[in-house]
């Protein structure tokens, strides 16, 4: 236990029982896999109405209904109308890599048909009182909040509700993009001494995750990322278009006696494993083409581990993936978002400490 906090069984200060949700008159149960074409659709319609700058696919919704860490029948909340349309969504969820803070995200939807009921405030109510019930049964004696996300630029309702629920802004992120025509070239950038570029590959992806958690661990807001999460939530993933900086002739003695050497990266070393340095791992979101009125490839994760900052492992990553996609694609933004965050609003966050 942190010395100077209270246990968290206290801190979180969970209800008994969840409040009840009586606006509009909706049927309400728990969610399950089956409701992805249903919450798609609705996902969809708020992101028309809000001018949201993504949609998500079916695919992706189903993928993340379906990650091993969630309990929907705990977690989620559907709400009906009387003819049997999905209008309103809830989700309270914990990630299991949670080792510094303990994070209770909440994610909340109402179709724009059935705004101003008042479905909106008590489906908040209703998951931050989850979410600190899911805080409680963590177990986990560390620092804690509650967070959602929102886009900066989001109807001001959406974001006043947040606010009334005890929200404020802790962190932004940036959509950054750069063209990819002929008339933009991309610069070539040659690595020194041992460090490689490769393709990315399923060989090294286990490799790729311990790089990303070292590369993180001085990041705001981060946790690291067990293998189940690492894996989850790909289905747009474009492994033709990500890439990784290996070193083949690491310092291993140097890299053990550093006491920063995480744990995990120390195991690894000592078995000779391969060693990562830095990683770009893109998507491609088809969907989004007629959307954003151009075609593009996403860069969802870039790090480069601590150790070997400041040796343009990154700028050669972004270069090899710019040229990579270069053909498909004339527009590349690039995400300094969190793991699998392009789908999380690149806007506002807030977040409510515990």
């Amino acid at each position: 236990m942190t010395a100077d906090l209270a246990p968290i069984a206290e801190r979180a200060a969970a209800p008994d029982a969840l409040p009840p949700l009586t606006a509009g008159g909706l049927l309400w149960r728990p969610a399950t896999v089956d409701d992805a074409p249903a919450l798609t659709a609705l996902l969809g319609a708020v992101g028309e109405a809000d001018r949201e700058p993504y949609r998500e696919s079916l695919d992706e919704v189903r993928d993340g209904l379906a990650a091993p860490w969630k309990r929907l029948e705990n977690d989620s909340i559907l709400g009906f109308d009387p003819d049997g349309r999905l209008v309103a969504s809830g989700f309270a969820e914990t990630r299991p890599g949670d080792a510094r803070t303990v994070r209770a995200f909440v994610f909340g939807n109402v179709h724009p048909e059935r705004r101003g009921e008042g479905i909106g405030a008590q489906l908040q109510a209703w998951l931050v009182a989850r979410a600190r019930q899911l805080l409680a049964e963590s177990g986990k004696e560390l620092p804690a909040r509650i967070a959602t996300f929102a886009e900066d630029d989001a109807p001001e309702p959406k974001l006043r509700l947040h606010e009334a629920g005890g929200f404020e802004p802790r962190r932004w992120f940036a959509d950054l993009k750069r063209p990819l025509g002929a008339e933009h070239p991309i610069p070539e950038v040659e690595l020194a001494g041992s460090l490689r570029l490769v393709p990315w590959s399923t060989e090294l992806d286990e490799p790729t995750r311990l790089a990303h958690n070292d590369a993180f661990r001085d990041h705001w807001g981060s946790e690291p990322t067990t293998p189940e999460q690492w894996t989850s939530g790909r289905t747009e993933f474009a492994p033709g278009w990500s890439w990784l900086v290996v070193d083949d002739a690491p310092d291993t003695a140097a890299l053990l006696a550093d006491p920063t050497t995480d744990d995990d990266t120390r195991a690894a070393l000592e078995a000779g494993a391969p060693l990562v340095v830095g990683y770009q791992l893109a998507s491609r979101y088809e969907g989004d083409f007629a959307l954003r009125g151009y075609r593009f490839g996403y860069t969802d994760l870039l790090g480069v581990r601590r150790a070997y900052r400041g040796r343009r492992v990154a700028l050669a990553l972004l270069s090899a993936g710019c040229a990579r996609s270069r053909p498909t694609a004339w527009r590349r933004p690039c995400s300094t978002s969190t793991p699998r965050a392009r789908r999380v609003p690149t806007g506002c966050t807030r977040a409510s400490a515990t």
